[in-house]
């Protein structure tokens, strides 16, 4: 915990992959951060301290884990590594930030204040769900329902089935291609008559002989009590609704990076892109914001990866343990 006069080195916001790899390397630099981790919540969609792995089952595409491992015993590992070289950790969720001065000020949910040098932002993004009956109930149970076919689509128990992907975008097609190597059948299911990926991402995933369109339509359940069965489908013209089997869904219609509280009455706001991600500097972890860094989904539209994440904390805690230094900040 923060003490109410401190002026704490650095303040990780986040738990993730990102943030937990931040402290495992700012600890180990002696400047004792404070990782503000974020409470549970479930509307507009569910987050959970942890990150999006803490909904992931299995994971075989973390490095060290050769047998697998589920992805909140690998973000336990991971908050367990920061906690014992001294990370400090509070249970809130910051409201909102003023950067326009150093130390900076943020504000919690819970009526505390944190005063800060240094700053790395780890809050990840959100994946948007459907909101139909059966969804979450079978993505948090490991019951086949999934946000990320490159994270779960090489799974065995996904290997020769038929899957689904929700989606019209440059993402679903992504993703759906990248489940044509292993499914026997890929159903790629958007709700109006044509896709509003580039033709080129288009024509790659409709030139395989294992997908299949299905337009016009939308998901309105899914069907399975331990794994899923198969979903409903609503045409989205006449109404009339069929069962489509399926042995695994993978909802692809975007993510939103958190970063709301950036922008709730903060004062010298980190500059955002059109989609809300932080922008960062070229090949760096900086912000806008001197003294300000980020890292892991809340800067990465692309990649979304917990690897990739887990890197960018590393960049991000390397990078602010030198602006410290250069200040005297030790």
């Amino acid at each position: 915990m923060s003490d109410a006069g401190r002026i704490e080195r650095v303040v990780i916001i986040g738990s993730g992959p990102a943030g937990w790899t931040a402290g495992i390397y700012c600890a180990r630099a002696n400047l004792e951060p404070l990782c503000i981790q974020g409470t549970p919540r479930s509307d507009p969609a569910p987050v959970l301290p942890g990150g999006q792995l803490m909904l992931t089952t299995e994971v075989e595409n973390y490095p060290g884990f050769p047998k697998g491992i589920t992805g909140p015993e690998l973000m336990e590992h991971f908050r367990a590594q920061a906690e014992r070289f001294g990370t400090r950790v509070i249970d809130d969720d910051v409201e909102s930030c003023d950067f326009s001065a150093h130390p900076f000020t943020l504000r919690l949910a819970g009526g505390a204040t944190v005063r800060a040098h240094s700053v790395i932002i780890a809050t990840g993004a959100v994946a948007n769900w459907l909101g139909v009956p059966g969804e979450m109930r079978l993505a948090r149970s490991g019951g086949g329902v999934s946000a990320c076919a490159v994270c779960d689509g090489a799974l065995p128990v996904f290997r020769g089935k038929e899957l689904a992907v929700v989606g019209g975008g440059d993402t679903a097609m992504e993703e759906a291609t990248y489940l044509t190597k292993f499914a026997s059948k890929v159903h790629v299911i958007h709700r109006r008559d044509s896709f509003r990926a580039s033709k080129t991402m288009q024509d790659r995933l409709l030139g395989m002989s294992n997908s299949v369109p299905h337009w016009n339509k939308r998901v309105v359940s899914v069907i399975g009590e331990e794994r899923i069965e198969a979903v409903e489908l609503e045409d989205t013209t006449t109404g009339s609704r069929s069962t489509l089997p399926v042995s695994g869904l993978f909802v692809a219609i975007g993510h939103a990076p958190a970063t709301e509280f950036l922008r709730n009455g903060s004062s010298a706001a980190v500059a955002l892109d059109s989609q809300g991600y932080v922008t960062l500097a070229t090949r760096s972890s900086a912000t806008s914001v001197d003294g300000v860094f980020a890292a892991g989904d809340v800067a990465d539209a692309h990649y979304r990866q917990a690897v990739t994440a887990a890197g960018m904390g590393c960049q991000a805690a390397l990078e602010c343990e030198r602006w410290l230094g250069s200040r005297g900040i030790h």
